[in-house]
């Protein structure tokens, strides 16, 4: 058998043992983020092009909550299965609906760096909030969530929600991009050495970029009382993106006065997903679930 079929059919089976409801279920629509054309768009392909892919629960299970889901890749590529699609079957599991955002990077299209990224997630913010009323969502419920370099654009979302980095072309645009809670799994968070991710760096900034840039894009460096409540999982075993970056990042929302829980686990490589075959930390799902309830995002009264 063929090597990449064998995973895939592994794989498969995995996700239906996991979320047996969802594994057979019809496939999740998937929506242009831009109808009209992205911003500052290069080109015409599929990669100049981000989508929306909209899991929702099942109504009865339904608590109005939603998040954004930014698979990580360090800018340059995006792991749909196991930061994505997982995910969103994961957050259904518990009520919560899932809309994976395909955001322009330096592997898409021509190739994208800043602001691209930031554009897509504030518009795939937006465009959530504005469908809030049609997908059985609550608008003071929306979170985003990123895995690495997604991660980043997740805390770059959470910080940067009122720079206006493309100019509004409808009626989404009016809407808030300001997330209302965030979660990071081992996340890329400072542009500054020793502890970045200089990959993640060069997709998204260039080879050379400015002080002001890397300052601009450490986002332990522009929290504020207006960022949004955040948890935070980071592994003592990851090496590609140290555990300092989110342990900045929760010290910045301590000082800011923002409620945020982090979690370091011992074990567990970079990239590791939903963690389940990993003791100890295969247990962060869980605890973020909690954690949403703890905060009131799981109400369903």
């Amino acid at each position: 058998m063929h090597r990449h079929l064998k995973t895939t059919i592994v794989c498969s089976i995995l996700v239906a043992l996991v979320f047996p409801a969802q594994a057979f279920a019809a496939e999740p629509p998937v929506e242009l983020l831009w109808p009209a054309g992205a911003p500052d768009a290069k080109g015409d392909t599929p990669g100049d092009k981000p989508t929306l892919t909209i899991y929702l629960p099942e109504k009865d299970k339904a608590t109005g909550a939603a998040v954004v889901i930014c698979p990580g890749g360090g800018y340059g590529h995006l792991a749909m299965d196991h930061e994505g699609h997982q995910i969103a079957q994961w957050l259904n599991s518990f009520g919560v609906a899932g809309v994976i955002l395909t955001y322009r990077h330096r592997g898409s299209g021509a190739g994208y760096g800043y602001p691209a990224p930031l554009q897509d997630a504030q518009r795939a913010i937006r465009t959530v909030r504005s469908r809030a009323a049609e997908w059985g969502i609550k608008p003071d419920r929306i979170g985003i969530l990123g895995f690495s370099a997604g991660g980043h654009l997740a805390s770059t979302a959470e910080t940067h929600f009122d720079d206006k980095v493309y100019d509004a072309s409808d009626a989404i645009d009016s809407v808030s991009a300001r997330p209302d809670f965030a979660v990071l799994v081992y996340p890329v968070v400072s542009m500054a050495e020793p502890y970045t991710h200089s990959g993640s760096v060069q997709n998204l900034l260039g080879r050379n970029p400015s002080q002001e840039m890397l300052d601009k894009m450490s986002g332990e460096k522009q929290v504020t009382a207006q960022t949004p409540p955040t948890f935070l999982i980071a592994t003592w075993e990851d090496t590609a993106v140290p555990a300092e970056n989110s342990i900045y990042f929760y010290l910045a929302l301590r000082k800011a006065k923002v409620p945020a829980e982090m979690h370091i686990f011992a074990k567990g490589p970079h990239g590791f997903g939903l963690g389940a075959k990993i003791p100890g930390t295969n247990v962060w799902p869980s605890l973020c679930a909690k954690w949403m309830d703890v905060m009131g995002l799981l109400k369903t009264e």
